[in-house]
């Protein structure tokens, strides 16, 4: 079984990492804070004092950070993954990043014999523990092959869209969606309870209800109360978004939905809510009707 190390231990990725050693494999992981990861040292990951650290001791490594600018922290310099790539080894980079950034890193993994692929994934917390996570490929297919098992023990859904960068298009593209819909999902409780109804009712009805997508289904009950710790924070979900709105600008396609929740995203950050889980817009919205909490 193939060696595995994992940078990155935020919300999604330490839940990969427990799945992970779940399903037997040796991992060996890395985070900027070691307190976040010492209950996976509990259970069994072996801690690594840097990335290169990481990469030297592993078969396939894993990214999973917040941005380019972490991707570059975590590969770059004395430290960094890059300085411990050997050949043939493969980079999985599941982290959302700009598209051009990605292709750029699989070029210099290259130049050192490794290759790499990005796979940003489609789901949640919840969607992970339950086994239902769908993972989204660019890279070369024979790559791809090496790790496929490896990313089915991770979610049951594994797709090849294209070359490098590809994928990150696909994951801009489906994640724009979530903060549109938190919106109009947001909009209807806020109808319905302005209505005289319930705002526990109104979830329950619209939860079970034709635009009960899956993410409405686990994310709606937000609106009644925000999770201890935020699945996917607002300054997260506008990372997101504005990588959308640069994309839909650079290829001529209007996004004005994405924009118009992009600006309650900002909103949610000028009332102090940037950590919060993004399903937070929903009190932007409920502030500006004259609802409080």
């Amino acid at each position: 079984m193939q060696k595995i190390g994992f940078v990155g231990l935020g919300t999604m990725g330490s839940r990969m990492v427990e799945r992970l050693v779940g399903k037997g494999y040796a991992v060996t992981g890395y985070n900027r804070t070691r307190t976040k990861a010492e209950w996976l040292v509990k259970l069994g990951m072996r801690w690594a004092d840097s990335p290169r650290a990481v990469a030297e001791a592993s078969d396939v490594v894993f990214t999973m950070v917040t941005n380019s600018s972490a991707m570059s922290a975590v590969a770059d310099g004395p430290d960094g993954l890059l300085a411990g790539l050997r050949k043939d080894q493969i980079l999985v980079d599941m982290s959302t990043v700009g598209p051009a950034f990605s292709r750029g890193l699989a070029a210099r993994v290259r130049e050192r014999g490794a290759d790499m692929i990005d796979a940003p994934v489609s789901g949640s917390v919840v969607t992970l523990q339950d086994g239902k996570l769908s993972i989204m490929v660019g890279g070369r297919a024979e790559t791809l092959g090496r790790v496929r098992q490896i990313l089915l023990d991770i979610g049951p859904k594994v797709t090849h869209v294209g070359d490098n960068g590809v994928a990150l298009s696909m994951k801009v593209a489906t994640n724009l969606n979530l903060a549109v819909q938190m919106l109009a999902f947001s909009e209807s409780v806020l109808l319905a309870q302005k209505s005289g109804i319930s705002r526990e009712t109104a979830v329950e009805v619209l939860t079970h209800s034709a635009i009960a997508s899956p993410m409405v289904q686990y994310r709606g009950p937000f609106v009644l109360r925000l999770p201890d710790e935020a699945w996917f924070d607002v300054n997260m979900m506008q990372k997101d978004m504005l990588l959308a709105l640069e994309a839909g600008r650079q290829h001529d396609l209007p996004l004005p939905t994405a924009a118009v929740a992009n600006e309650f995203l900002t909103a949610a950050r000028a009332m102090g809510f940037a950590k919060e889980d993004f399903a937070v817009i929903f009190r932007v919205l409920a502030h500006m009707a004259g609802i409080s909490e």
